[in-house]
């Protein structure tokens, strides 16, 4: 009988989360075709095109919201079997509150492991296929940022001149040791610009203790500057991501290639970062299933639902908020990037633990 039972409420758990999921991979996919659509708007392509680039972007999207998905089929699932009494049938068979918490958390851990091992290997390649689709079409071709262990290069087109940039990795939102080259359309030299720091939070770079040379019947002129600014199509967000998005990674690969990453230039800090938050997946899972189990558990009431809801709005938000902001302030290094992936693990842990404590068992 307990073998039936186990089955039945890992059975119907697992339906549930198919169907939110289902749920979100067709809003997913009206909301982002509009945004292909626009994409593809002047440019010859199939007109099935937009669809098979948004379904092979979507997946990768459901596995980066996977605990809010299913922090919400969890709330579901634990609405339906106590307001259908199979809450009641389940304790008379000797399932107390907390043991049916476990079996759910549990079972959500172990998904967060083969949705790693299994699942993203394959959305990572769709995202790759994605990613390179996107850029065969993409208009943005005068413009190349590329980099290697000995730095970071970028070029941009401008109306009259090129711009050829050398730099450091960024430190926060700065880059160090930075050379910039302007150029005419014949690859003349226009000036030189050298810079200790160029402060790129913003699209405006203000640089600082600048020497500019400028040729001038045959030598170069030098002028100096303690502030200097420039307009850039590039800023610290864009710069960045591409020293921290290994989204087109997948969990193995990225552990398969650690070393050889960091030997052609990818920053330690971030790569740790993208590999630990990968393997923080399992962990916030089983919080978010424990936490939508312990709302639903201790909340008797069928009217209660609307209150339900609501607190599974206000925690989802409070989630999104408290990654968001750990992982800013680690990019800005005021605590360790690696540390700023677990603390919002950490504080669900203490709210799970609380709950777990004070857990209605009626």
């Amino acid at each position: 009988m307990n073998k039936i039972i186990f089955n039945y409420l890992l059975k119907n758990f697992l339906k549930t989360f198919l169907i939110v999921v289902s749920i979100f991979f067709c809003f997913g996919m009206i909301l982002n075709l509009f945004e292909e659509v626009e994409f593809f708007k002047n440019i010859e392509v199939s007109i099935l095109m937009p669809l098979i680039l948004t379904s092979l972007y979507i997946p990768s999207l459901i596995i980066k919201i996977l605990p809010f998905v299913i922090f919400i089929s969890s709330m579901w699932f634990m609405i339906k079997i106590r307001n259908n009494k199979d809450l009641l049938t389940l304790k008379v068979f000797g399932y107390s509150n907390l043991k049916i918490f476990f079996i759910l958390a549990t079972t959500s851990f172990i998904m967060g492991w083969l949705i790693l091992i299994i699942a993203n290997p394959i959305t990572s390649k769709m995202s790759v296929f994605y990613e390179k689709t996107k850029s065969h079409y993409s208009r943005d071709i005068d413009h190349l940022v590329t980099f290697n262990k000995n730095g970071l290069w970028i070029k941009e087109n401008l109306k009259t001149k090129q711009r050829i940039i050398s730099a450091d990795k960024p430190e926060g939102f700065n880059l160090l040791n930075v050379t910039i080259f302007h150029l005419d359309q014949n690859s003349n030299l226009i000036e030189k610009i050298l810079t200790e720091k160029a402060n790129i939070k913003n699209n405006i770079w203000i640089l600082y203790n600048v020497t500019i040379f400028k040729p001038k019947d045959g030598i170069l002129e030098k002028s100096k500057f303690e502030k200097f600014e420039i307009k850039s199509i590039y800023n610290y967000e864009k710069i960045n991501s591409l020293f921290k998005n290994f989204d087109t990674m997948s969990f193995l690969a990225l552990i398969t290639n650690y070393k050889s990453l960091l030997n052609n230039g990818y920053n330690k800090n971030f790569l740790n970062q993208s590999l630990h938050s990968m393997l923080s997946l399992p962990f916030f899972l089983f919080l978010m299933t424990a936490l939508a189990s312990i709302f639903t558990m201790n909340t008797l009431k069928k009217s209660d639902s609307l209150r339900l809801i609501s607190i599974g709005l206000i925690t989802c938000v409070f989630t999104f908020y408290l990654k968001d902001l750990s992982i800013a302030l680690g990019q800005t290094e005021r605590i360790p990037l690696i540390l700023s992936v677990w603390v919002p693990v950490i504080v669900l842990s203490l709210f799970t633990l609380i709950g777990v404590l004070q857990i209605n068992e009626k």
